[in-house]
Formats: C-alpha cells, sequence, structure tokens
C-alpha cells in the first residue's frame, strides 16, 4: 500500500458517508439499528472487547486519555477511540497512544466497499466500527470509547461497558439535542445501561437529579465525581482539568472494585504523563514558550468561557487567533472574548467554516481591535509578528482552527 492509496482510501470514505465534521447537522444519523447491522456484518467485535464508555458536552477527550495514561502505567494495553481528528484520521483510532495503523485502515475500507447495498452507514458508523474491529484483532485490555454526540442514539451505544462517565452537560448542538439542559442530560442519560456503574462529573444539581433518576430506573449505581476532593496534579494544564481528574478517580475506583490492578502510584504517575503516553494534543496545548503561544480546541459557551477565564489570569497582552463553524451562535461568543487582547479572525479551511466578513458586524459592535484573515496560517503568522516575547498567542474556538494550526506547524515544535 502505497501513500497515494491510503489517502485515495481515505477520501473515498469520506465521499460515500456524510460526515458530521464536515457535513454538520445533515450527517448526523441518529438511532442504533444501522450500528447494529453494521456490527452483525462483521460479527459483533464490539462484544469482544472490554469497554468503557465516556459521554458528555465538554471534557470527554481529556477524561479519557488521562484514564487511559492511568492504565498504561498500570501496565494494560489501552485503546482509545475518540472524534474529531486534528491533523491525521487515523487520530480517531489509538493503542497506547500509537495511530491508528493506515494498512488497517486501507485494507478496512476495501471490506467496506463490500457491504450489501442496504446499509447505509454514516461516517461516523463507519469509523466507529473500524474502531471495534481493530481493537479486537489487536487484543487490547481495555478500549475507552468516547461518545460522538449526545448518547442516547449514539453509534457508540451499542457497547455494553463495565462502567461509564459523564463528565458534564452543557448547551451544545441544541439543533440536534435539545435546547434545554433538561433536554441534553436526558439525551448524554441515554447511555445508562443495567447494572453498568455511572460516573457524573457535573456539578449542576438539576443534571444530577436526571442522572440520578435514570440510573434508579436501569438498576444501577450512581457515583457523583464532584464530591471527590483531591490535590493531584495532571500535565494537562488547563484549570478545567480538574474537574475531570475527579471524573477518571472514580472511573479508576470502580475499575478497581472489578478486581481492575491499578495502584496510586499508577494514578499519579498517568496523570502527570499523559501527552507522553497518550500523544494527547490540542487541550491548553503549550506549542511554544516564547512567545507563549497556547490552543485550545473548547469551542462551546462553557468551554470558551473556561478557557478564556484562564486566558484572563495570565497578565500579558494577548494575540488571540479565532475561527468558527456556520452553526456557531458567535454573538455568545462576543460577550466571553478575552481582555487585553487584539483579535484574529480566520475562516477554517472546512466546508462549514465561515468566514469573519460574514459577521463583521458583530465583531465591530463589541469595540474589539480586530483584524480578518481568509485562513488559519496567515493570521498565526500575522500575530507572530506583532506578538513580542513579553506578549502570548491563543488558538482557538474550533476543533478545525487548532487542527489547521498544527497541521501547518506541529513539525517546527517537535
Amino acid at each position: 500500500m502505497t501513500t497515494e492509496q491510503y489517502q485515495e482510501a481515505v477520501d473515498w470514505l469520506f465521499v460515500q458517508a456524510p460526515n458530521y465534521q464536515v457535513d454538520g447537522e445533515k450527517a448526523y444519523k441518529p438511532g442504533l439499528d444501522n450500528i447494529r447491522r453494521l456490527c452483525a456484518f462483521f460479527d459483533n467485535p464490539q462484544d469482544k472487547i472490554k469497554c468503557i464508555h465516556i459521554g458528555g458536552t465538554n471534557g470527554k477527550g481529556s477524561t479519557t486519555n488521562m484514564l487511559a495514561s492511568v492504565l498504561q502505567e498500570a501496565g494494560y494495553k489501552i485503546g482509545i477511540y475518540n472524534s474529531p481528528h486534528l491533523i491525521d484520521f487515523t487520530e480517531r483510532i489509538k493503542i497506547n497512544g500509537e495511530n491508528c495503523d493506515k494498512g488497517f485502515v486501507f485494507n478496512f475500507i476495501q471490506k467496506l466497499k463490500t457491504l450489501p447495498e442496504d446499509i447505509l452507514p454514516s461516517f461516523f458508523e463507519f469509523t466507529t466500527i473500524m474502531a471495534f474491529e481493530y481493537f479486537y484483532q489487536k487484543q487490547v485490555d481495555f478500549a475507552i470509547i468516547e461518545v460522538g454526540l449526545g448518547g442516547r442514539l449514539d453509534s457508540t451505544n451499542i457497547i455494553q461497558p463495565l462502567v461509564a462517565a459523564i463528565t458534564n452537560v452543557q448547551l451544545d448542538h441544541q439543533n440536534i439535542l435539545g435546547n434545554t439542559i433538561q433536554e441534553i442530560a436526558g439525551e448524554k442519560a441515554g447511555i445508562i445501561k443495567p447494572n453498568v456503574p455511572i460516573i457524573s462529573g457535573d456539578e449542576n444539581q438539576i443534571v444530577k437529579s436526571i442522572l440520578k433518576a435514570k440510573a434508579e430506573k436501569e438498576n444501577t449505581s450512581f457515583i457523583d465525581a464532584s464530591l471527590i476532593h483531591s490535590d493531584l496534579k495532571s500535565d494537562l494544564k488547563g484549570n478545567y482539568q480538574q474537574k475531570n481528574i475527579r471524573v477518571v478517580l472514580a472511573l479508576v475506583e470502580e475499575l478497581v472494585q472489578l478486581k481492575v490492578s491499578i495502584s496510586d502510584k499508577n494514578v499519579k504517575d498517568g496523570l502527570l504523563n499523559v501527552h507522553r503516553n497518550t500523544n494527547f494534543i490540542g487541550r491548553w496545548f503549550e506549542f511554544s514558550q516564547n512567545p507563549l503561544t497556547i490552543c485550545d480546541t473548547a469551542h462551546n459557551q462553557a468551554g470558551l468561557e473556561q478557557v478564556f477565564s484562564q486566558l484572563n489570569s495570565i497578565k500579558k497582552y494577548k494575540h488571540v487567533i479565532l475561527g468558527f463553524v456556520n452553526d456557531k451562535k458567535i454573538d455568545e461568543v462576543m460577550g466571553l472574548l478575552p481582555e487585553n487582547a487584539q483579535f484574529y479572525f480566520a475562516k477554517p479551511a472546512i466546508h462549514r467554516g465561515r468566514h469573519p466578513k460574514e459577521y463583521e458586524d458583530l465583531l465591530i459592535g463589541a469595540k474589539i481591535i480586530y483584524k480578518i484573515f481568509d485562513s488559519v496560517q496567515e493570521a498565526y503568522l500575522s500575530a507572530k509578528q506583532q506578538c513580542t516575547n513579553e506578549e502570548m498567542i491563543f488558538i482557538g474556538g474550533s476543533n478545525f482552527v487548532v487542527g489547521e494550526f498544527l497541521e501547518k506547524n506541529l513539525e517546527i515544535y517537535r
């Protein structure tokens, strides 16, 4: 298999199946009937692996990778399935920090081309069965499966996990999941299953009550991770990670109850070595120190509030690069923008990317110092040119903005 053949195969996958990352709402195919038929075609590999299910609005990726790092420190072979990818498709499926083998991806796509015509999977359903099969073939000890969107109707909800967690519930994807916290919490609670302990990291009493009620209905235990107190630290430096750490500690405790051997040292070392063990980047990721350059994939109101609050705690003048997709409520973001900053708004290089000229009236109304660019890289080069070593650069607003930045510049970092 050549590089060209691999790329042609992945391109075929993107073209054949609607992809939420590219196409947005029209790519979302709710329900489990299709994924059940798809998994059955491949002899249900998801039933042959031990899974841990991670849902929630924000923090799924961080929680997944911190838990993976802890389990790797304990000597286990750990699969991670998460989305979206930042640079390469194979980032979605990892084992012990190594991206999925491109040869496997190529060969599996050839099998997908032989599917019966009445099975018409979405892009996410394709990648979900691909992950299940990869983890089964590679005989992982545990597969940590991150919910794609929502929970109740998400393709990953076909699994029967050992334990599950919902990190938090915030307003996001309202066009699909509902307009209120209560509606969205109901969708997230859909991953709660009989006799599978569910951990909640949310501090909102309304959310807790909804998740707890579903746990009682399913006759399973509800663990409130927000009550956990710990001074453990992680090499993932975002202030928001402390809440994710509590969820990880609750997950570890449940796994220990299931006779999974994990020591206190494994937990401490795992939390401090997430980058090394899992190659996880994009969350309060320090790209450089001179000047200080941070990127973060936070993209909804709750996530941006936390990230911008942390930015405001840094007493440096800031050069802030932001970009958004079409379904983003940009007017809500304008009220959250960090202080003491110059802004560089750019169009993400994807079909759903929104050009800043389309919302320039909001920028004018916000009374900020700003410039508009056709690409993230142009915005970054402009900010870098103007930024001194006493100032800082921040890149964010969307997974696509961070991915685009890293794709162009990560080799420099390495």
